[in-house]
């Protein structure tokens, strides 16, 4: 077996070769003056079975991936594994008004062309693993999450919204903690308004748990309140950390800890979603 990992996905691709036993293959990957992308793959992949890991945060992830999916598939491998740890457009899992594209089916239709099966991280809504044609499984970054936060010694979790309580609740049983949520109305991409509710948080080290800190507006508010409710301690965690618009310093000002996981590779990223993966891969040998 041979593991490649794109550029966006380095460090998970080492973590998972190593959890799987294997030597991590190596990958190209070079911009033209123009921007168009170059891949090239390094290793002979003749008759071998393959697990691709390149998440897909923005488009040239995704060309990326495209690419160096086709350059495997040159070789007459036995199979072909696509690990996207972080999928692009899962937000985007519907139409909203007439005349738009449904970008999470489209970006599936062109993932699944070139792979035997496809292996996603904590996907933002489950909805969208109906495009697929092909095999495919959702793993949870909830479980090694739980670990960190209860090494850190967390008593209490919670949700930003009673929307995403069973991702907390995975944490919280895991952990033996208590586990309730947050009451939040999103007024626009950028802007949301948590409702105030009391919470037994007084000294209690309390962690924050969602699959995506994008904007970090959701977490900002819900931190601030437990601040204010007399919160001990507030840690942010998250399976993917995008932190966009400059959301990472502004939760630094408010929340003690903020941990996310490898799914998308920065500083933040002290948990590793690569043991649970190595679990799925192994159930397909």
């Amino acid at each position: 077996m041979k593991v490649l990992g794109g550029s966006a996905s380095p460090l998970l691709a080492d973590r998972l070769a190593k959890e799987l036993g294997e030597v991590s293959g190596k990958t190209v990957t070079k911009r033209f003056p123009d921007g168009e992308c170059y891949v090239r793959v390094m290793d002979d992949l003749e008759r071998e079975d393959v697990i691709l890991v390149q998440s897909t945060a923005t488009d040239a992830d995704i060309v990326e991936l495209l690419l160096l999916q086709d350059a495997i598939q040159e070789y007459r491998v036995r199979s072909l594994i696509t690990v996207v740890p972080y999928f692009g457009y899962a937000r985007r899992d519907k139409l909203f008004n007439k005349g738009e594209a449904i970008s999470s089916r489209s970006v599936i239709q062109a993932i699944q062309r070139n792979t035997d099966a496809v292996l996603l991280v904590d996907i933002h809504n489950l909805m969208i693993l109906t495009y697929y044609d092909i095999p495919v499984e959702n793993i949870s970054g909830m479980l090694q999450i739980a670990d960190f936060l209860k090494e850190a010694g967390v008593e209490m979790v919670l949700s930003p919204d009673e929307g995403s309580v069973s991702r907390a609740r995975i944490v919280g049983q895991n952990m033996g903690t208590s586990v309730d949520y947050l009451e939040k109305t999103r007024i626009d991409g950028e802007t949301v308004r948590i409702t105030t509710k009391m919470l037994d948080v007084y000294r209690k080290r309390v962690a924050i748990v969602d699959d995506i800190i994008s904007t970090g507006g959701t977490i900002l508010e819900a931190a601030k309140q437990l601040k204010d409710q007399g919160a001990k301690e507030v840690i942010a965690a998250c399976t993917h950390g995008l932190f966009a618009q400059g959301a990472l310093e502004k939760l630094e000002k408010v929340c003690d800890t903020i941990i996310s996981s490898d799914t998308i590779e920065n500083e933040t990223s002290v948990v590793s979603v690569a043991p649970e993966l190595a679990k799925a891969i192994q159930n397909y040998q």
